[in-house]
């Protein structure tokens, strides 16, 4: 199954989710972006309407996340916005959790992998220790400074089992328009899910600018390498319109599988 959906709401929770409902569209991503501002019985709220609606949630952890960090203080915030995203996941019955997992800063890579790596691992002691039913889902970056590669998120699901989010079109940015869809996907392959991010991208030699509005022609190479692959996937859409581009994704597709006449 291929289910599309908005990243956010931009609009109240519940009526955020009928819209999603009413547009054909089948997953939702709840964003904390500056901050988990929703308590528990929210979440349950939301989780029990999104299963009535049939949609699939999954939850963005706020961007003040680093795992790399040497300042105590700001791991500590860390640890405590990844934590309590993963409360309000569990909650609302939503996976997975995807956060941005660190910056290199001075670190060499390999240096900055091990601390992410044994960071994620005592994060899921602590969500095990809790009885949170999530999982943990580090997102590939957009920027050569940001920690997250595929390479790298690859390597942590290996190592820690966790999750993990391929947002393509941050790949696409970071090594600066070279992508190879049907490679990754193939790599992908031997996943049960897939979870993901698309929209359209601007970018400059530093990697991810913004995201911008999605045009046609920059979906279809991932549009067909979706229908080669045939994953099991969920595509968030991160752009501005986060309705309608994740329509048009989900409308573009379907044209795609269209027998031409």
């Amino acid at each position: 199954m291929i289910r599309f959906g908005p990243a956010g709401f931009g609009m109240p929770s519940l009526k955020g989710l009928e819209h999603t409902k009413e547009l054909g569209l089948t997953a939702a991503e709840v964003e904390f972006t500056y901050g988990v501002r929703m308590n528990n019985k929210t979440a349950e709220q939301l989780g029990i309407k999104a299963k009535k609606l049939g949609i699939a949630l999954s939850v963005h952890a706020p961007y003040y996340i680093n795992l790399a960090t040497p300042d105590k203080k700001k791991l500590a915030n860390s640890y405590r916005n990844v934590l309590q995203s993963c409360e309000r996941a569990h909650f609302m019955h939503a996976n997975p959790v995807v956060f941005h997992p660190a910056f290199y800063g001075k670190l060499e890579k390999n240096e900055c992998y091990q601390l992410v790596k044994q960071r994620i691992l005592e994060l899921k002691d602590q969500i095990k220790k809790q009885g949170l039913k999530v999982q943990l889902a580090p997102e590939t970056t957009g920027k050569p400074t940001q920690f997250g590669s595929f390479e790298e998120i690859m390597r942590l699901v290996h190592e820690t089992k966790c999750s993990f989010c391929v947002d393509f079109a941050h790949l696409y940015a970071r090594n600066l328009g070279k992508i190879d869809y049907n490679q990754l996907l193939k790599q992908l392959k031997r996943f049960k899910h897939i979870h993901a991010h698309f929209s359209g991208i601007e970018y400059t030699e530093k990697g991810e600018k913004r995201h911008i509005p999605l045009k046609k022609a920059f979906f279809l190479p991932l549009a067909k390498a979706l229908l080669k692959y045939k994953p099991d996937i969920t595509i968030i859409n991160e752009s501005p319109n986060i309705y309608d581009d994740a329509v048009k994704m989900k409308k573009w597709l379907e044209e795609l599988r269209k027998p031409k006449k």
